[in-house]
């Protein structure tokens, strides 16, 4: 949650620029992209990163030729299981979205700390091509010791909770009738007298 916040936060921050632009009455395309890595574990010893980029054209011009490029994982480390780690679009409108995915394996355990995946595009009205950054990707902690999940808690809540409920409310029935009430105890008091 922490780090779809800070993507989040960061994705806000790309588009200051954009809010001047937009103020300075431009024309022209602004792409924003997003970089997300989701872990998971086929086996024991084999962590699976689903890495998905997002494009997004804020701009108020369309951005041709739109290039993606994420070659930021060593071969050594990552093994490409689907998809290539760069796509071409040939143009992206104002408020569309294109998005790419890819699938990587590893077997090397320990921290891992990826770079933004790099976009360049062509707008009609400039010679040269533009460029823009992904969100930067937190720090990957492959393989490791992760704490097991609190199902076993919930698996007790949902399976004595009725129980205990029940339980609960015999044992405050049983209270409110075996304890004297205040009322009671004025009265044995008034007859003492």
């Amino acid at each position: 949650m922490a780090q779809q916040w800070r993507s989040l936060l960061f994705l806000l921050l790309l588009l200051v620029p954009f809010a001047a632009a937009a103020a300075a009455g431009q024309d022209a395309p602004f792409v924003v992209a997003q970089k997300k890595v989701a872990l998971s574990r086929p086996g024991p010893g084999v962590e699976r990163l689903a890495v998905t980029l997002n494009l997004y054209n804020q701009g108020s011009a369309t951005a041709y030729d739109v290039s993606l490029n994420d070659d930021s994982w060593p071969q050594e480390a990552f093994q490409l299981m689907s998809g290539t780690t760069s796509k071409i679009v040939e143009k992206l409108d104002p408020g569309a979205t294109a998005s790419h995915n890819f699938i990587l394996e590893t077997k090397v355990q320990g921290k891992f700390q990826g770079s933004p995946a790099i976009i360049t595009y062509r707008v009609p009205t400039k010679a040269a091509l533009q460029e823009a950054y992904s969100t930067p990707m937190f720090p990957l902690d492959i393989l490791a010791e992760r704490p097991p999940q609190q199902k076993f808690e919930l698996r007790l809540v949902g399976k004595y909770g009725s129980l205990v409920s029940v339980v609960s409310f015999v044992g405050v029935f049983i209270y409110l009738v075996a304890s004297p009430s205040k009322s009671t105890a004025a009265k044995g008091s008034k007859k003492r007298r």
